[in-house]
């Protein structure tokens, strides 16, 4: 299931508000050791969703493709991808040294180049840790389920 993570590019964050509306955001992160990094800006309606409420459901789904059996059939029809679905409880991190680490990881995920980050940048971003409570996973088009 990790790699699987490791191959995608955005996550989809699925959070609840305070009229137990799903509310879902496509967001880029940053996957170590059972942990997901995210950053956003200080504030704004999803900080106030998950001040109210901290659980979360991240997914994750690599590239997909269409596969069928036979090309007349539309039930045949299928899409081959893999997902990846974490839950878990959001956190806020508010260490600097420990925001600054986060972004490494989160910058990490999309490039192997070396970053600074100026103290004012690492103030004002949001950055959000959720360590992974439960994660199952499945590979579209195979008969597969994966569970962790």
């Amino acid at each position: 299931m990790e790699s699987i993570i490791k191959k995608c590019k955005v996550c989809y964050v699925g959070l609840v508000d305070e009229g137990s509306i799903p509310y879902v955001i496509p967001m880029n992160f940053g996957y170590k050791d059972g942990t997901i990094y995210l950053h956003s800006a200080p504030e704004g309606r999803h900080v106030e969703m998950i001040n109210k409420n901290p659980k979360a459901c991240i997914t994750f789904c690599s590239s997909a493709s269409l596969a069928y059996q036979h090309e007349q059939v539309a039930c045949s029809y299928r899409m081959k991808s893999e997902s990846v679905i974490c839950r878990g409880e959001i956190v806020f991190e508010k260490d600097v040294d420990k925001k600054t680490e986060a972004l490494n990881i989160i910058m990490s995920q999309y490039s192997e180049k070396t970053f600074t980050y100026s103290l004012p940048s690492v103030k004002n971003v949001q950055i959000w840790v959720m360590k992974i409570d439960q994660m199952t996973g499945k590979i579209f088009g195979e008969k597969h389920h994966l569970s962790f």
